[in-house]
């Protein structure tokens, strides 16, 4: 089965490590913080943490309307470190497209909820569930390279508002990808992530980029949403194991 991305995200990925392999400079009003803030556009981790407080509703189930929200707001942020995340973000951009044609389709009502895709998938017999098939792919296998990858960038922020000014933020990054998503990607993509992760700016300048204020702020506001983005990893972990669908070709 493929568990990895495409593989021209990998020629991508080794090209910016060396085209970024100079050493960050410090975070700064008129430094590698201050351009990575103009690149991130409409970026705020406010928007992330708006989508995912409106994820879950009383009855412990995920809507999936707030969290593919919550996942173009995730992915504006690899998207303003450049081609470091590319590897991630081609393959969470494609994911959140599937499941954004999913919930606007002709079954669109059986895709409100994670909880009402899982139980129309499966009833109806449109997730592989031992190898693929010449299908396209399901709603549930969709989820699940999401929610894999959601697991790095929860380990990874929550790394960020955990570490201390001069944390190095390559091994915070290496140490949430190696837990969590390297598991399900080749050889030849680990290490390229690994060599990319060196060229990662400072602590400041990612907290500069969630665009909320000082890097106080941003450290109180990442307090704020992990619990939130870690709720609905749970609830979908938990879902997905009853189900048995962790494993999906």
């Amino acid at each position: 089965p493929h568990r990895g991305p495409p593989g021209p995200a990998v020629p991508g990925l080794l090209s910016a490590a060396a085209a970024q392999a100079r050493p960050p400079r410090r975070a700064g009003t008129d430094g590698a913080a201050a351009v990575m803030a103009v690149a991130a556009g409409a970026f705020s981790l406010r928007e992330v943490l708006a989508a995912f407080q409106t994820c879950v509703t009383e009855r412990r189930e995920v809507l999936l309307g707030p969290y593919l929200r919550g996942w173009r707001g995730l992915i504006r942020f690899l998207h303003s470190l450049g081609a470091i995340f590319s590897f991630v973000s081609k393959d969470a951009v494609a994911k959140v497209q599937i499941m954004e044609n999913y919930c606007g389709g002709e079954q669109r009502e059986k895709y409100v909820s994670l909880q009402s895709m899982v139980e129309y998938e499966l009833a109806s017999g449109l997730v592989d569930l031992q190898k693929r098939s010449g299908r396209p792919d399901s709603g549930c296998r969709t989820v699940l390279r999401l929610h894999r990858a959601l697991r790095w960038l929860q380990l990874f922020l929550e790394g960020l508002r955990t570490g201390q000014e001069d944390s190095r933020t390559s091994v915070i990054c290496t140490d949430s990808y190696n837990a969590s998503l390297a598991a399900y990607h080749p050889w030849v993509i680990r290490k390229a992530a690994t060599v990319a992760f060196c060229a990662l700016p400072s602590r400041n300048a990612f907290l500069e980029i969630m665009n909320v204020g000082t890097a106080e702020e941003a450290v109180a506001m990442l307090g704020e949403a992990l619990p939130y983005i870690c709720d609905v990893y749970g609830i979908t972990q938990e879902l997905f194991a009853q189900h048995k669908l962790l494993d999906l070709p």
